[in-house]
């Protein structure tokens, strides 16, 4: 004998195809959410340096994690309405350091990571940074000069140490982001040598 099922009261219908969508509308949230880090783990951008080692804008590249962007030069550190407009269109240049090709230590910093309705191309430039070990190759390019830096070291300081901010006599690279991902708790500071 075959069992029927008695039929479905409007009530259970409409909770059955409401539950089905909110669950398909986390889903594409989630998806949305973390789409940026996704693309830069499956699909990384191409560094196309032939393309821009001939313009005269300033740009870093740093090939072991797939990071090309412009430097937006003498970009004030210390006024956070000035440095974000910036870090939106690359990576800032930190006014008062030296410029490639100058004495003195050059300062970069970027985004690691931001909000999924503020992400551009740039703010996640530095979200691979931490993978980047001793001896691992730096370029800055500017005014069609390439600069080569290699990573002598890295660390991780609180958002009030900025003696590295002052202290900018010696011949080097600083490139700083946040960490952890996805929060501004520490700075995680990569120093390079000139080749």
């Amino acid at each position: 004998m075959k069992k029927t099922l008695p039929p479905r009261s409007l009530l259970q219908k409409i909770t059955y195809y409401v539950g089905n969508a909110l669950i398909l509308l986390s889903l594409f949230g989630l998806l949305f959410t973390f789409y940026p880090i996704i693309q830069l783990y499956l699909f990384p951008p191409q560094a196309q340096t032939f393309i821009i080692q001939t313009l005269e804008e300033p740009y870093i590249q740093i090939d072991k994690i797939n990071a090309l962007a412009p430097i937006i030069e003498q970009v004030d550190p210390w006024n956070e309405a000035v440095y974000q407009k910036a870090l939106k269109n690359g990576v800032a240049h930190a006014k008062g350091s030296s410029l490639p090709g100058q004495k003195g230590t050059v300062f970069l910093f970027a985004h690691s990571s931001g909000s999924p309705w503020e992400l551009t191309r740039y703010n996640t430039v530095f979200f691979r940074l931490s993978e980047l070990e001793k001896g691992d190759t730096i370029i800055i390019g500017r005014q069609k000069k390439r600069y080569t830096y290699s990573v002598t070291e890295k660390k991780e300081v609180w958002p009030t140490e900025v003696s590295y901010l002052k202290e900018l006599e010696q011949n080097q690279l600083i490139v700083q982001t946040c960490v952890p991902i996805g929060t501004s708790l520490k700075r995680l500071l990569i120093f390079a040598s000139p080749k």
